[in-house]
């Protein structure tokens, strides 16, 4: 999947979460595009591996792409650092569900993703698409289509 879909599915997910839950929507939403950005670390043509580019080229290098930067290990690492780093739960938990609607959007691709890294088991929906497709533009409307609906809600509780 393209950045800005993947930009778009952590903001639909934490605007979603957001909804049933008291986390600072600010903080989720905004830590919700960064995790679903972190995972193409590993990527240094990506959004993220672009202005990381000496780290993301050492990622890939020592792991290649879609490997542990798409795992549960990645994850549970990232969610470790970030609560040493911050005690501030709306950035770890946004953090996470960007990264695993990042997760979700990959393993819907022909090459999907090796969750269970470093087991070699490429791990991948029944039904993918290719990334820049004419149904990766649909699942970007739909989206966007999440983001209206409960993002109007937000807008109005913050304005109110």
């Amino acid at each position: 999947m393209t950045g800005k879909t993947h930009v778009m599915a952590g903001i639909a997910s934490t605007t979603t979460v957001v909804q049933f839950t008291e986390y600072d929507p600010l903080l989720l939403i905004t830590a919700g595009v960064v995790g679903a950005l972190l995972p193409d670390i590993c990527h240094s043509g990506s959004k993220i591996g672009r202005r990381f580019r000496i780290v993301s080229k050492i990622i890939n290098r020592v792991f290649g792409h879609r490997t542990f930067t798409h795992s549960i290990l990645f994850l549970f690492l990232i969610c470790i650092i970030l609560g040493k780093l911050t005690s501030d739960k709306s950035i770890i938990v946004g953090v996470a569900i960007g990264m695993i609607s990042h997760y979700i959007l990959d393993a819907a691709t022909k090459k999907g993703i090796q969750l269970l890294y470093p087991i070699k088991w490429n791990i991948r929906f029944p039904i993918t698409t290719r990334t820049g497709s004419s149904t990766e533009k649909i699942i970007f409307i739909l989206l966007t289509l999440i983001v209206l609906y409960f993002g109007k809600d937000i807008v109005l509780e913050s304005i109110l």
